[in-house]
């Protein structure tokens, strides 16, 4: 088993030094294991107005907790895991693709996502709280520390994407 530690500390997104007076004073109070996440997780997703438009390579947990208030999954992973972390629950960034399944119609496009998983005594679960509502039929690509780990994409220089496109479809347990 791989050593909790490295979803502990600080990392290129999630600044814990700066973060961690903030998270004991509005959550250490506050009941521990999964309850605790998921008022981590209630605060986050009312506290970031998700937009593509808003999207920012640079934001860290820090910069959409001060100022800036808005961004896409990977802020809202990003300030979960901080704020995770400085109460000492180990939390790792995840990236993959969410599909329509499982949810109610009009269904919106699947897209590529970023979510949580924090360790809880015994294993690891997942959180998300970007949609903060559980979900099923997501398609891990990787995890690790922040999306610098494992950002869905790398280019050098000017790109412009054109167009993806991925789909899921439901199967029927056998």
């Amino acid at each position: 088993m791989e050593s909790l530690q490295v979803y502990l500390i600080g990392s290129r997104y999630c600044e814990t030094d700066q973060l961690s007076e903030i998270a004991w004073q509005r959550f250490g109070s506050a009941p521990t294991g999964w309850l605790r996440v998921h008022a981590i997780c209630d605060f986050v997703h009312q506290h970031i107005k998700f937009g593509y438009q808003n999207a920012s390579r640079t934001r860290t947990a820090l910069g959409a907790y001060n100022n800036e208030g808005q961004g896409v999954c990977r802020d809202y992973a990003h300030r979960a895991i901080a704020l995770c972390r400085c109460l000492n629950i180990p939390a790792r960034y995840c990236t993959g693709f969410l599909g329509d399944v499982g949810t109610q119609p009009p269904f919106a496009p699947g897209d590529f996502a970023a979510w949580f998983e924090a360790y809880l005594g015994d294993r690891w679960y997942t959180f998300d709280a970007r949609n903060n509502t559980p979900r099923i039929g997501r398609v891990l690509i990787a995890r690790g520390r922040d999306a610098c780990d494992v950002a869905l994409s790398a280019a050098f220089g000017p790109i412009t994407l054109e167009a993806f496109k991925v789909w899921t479809d439901e199967v029927a347990a056998a």
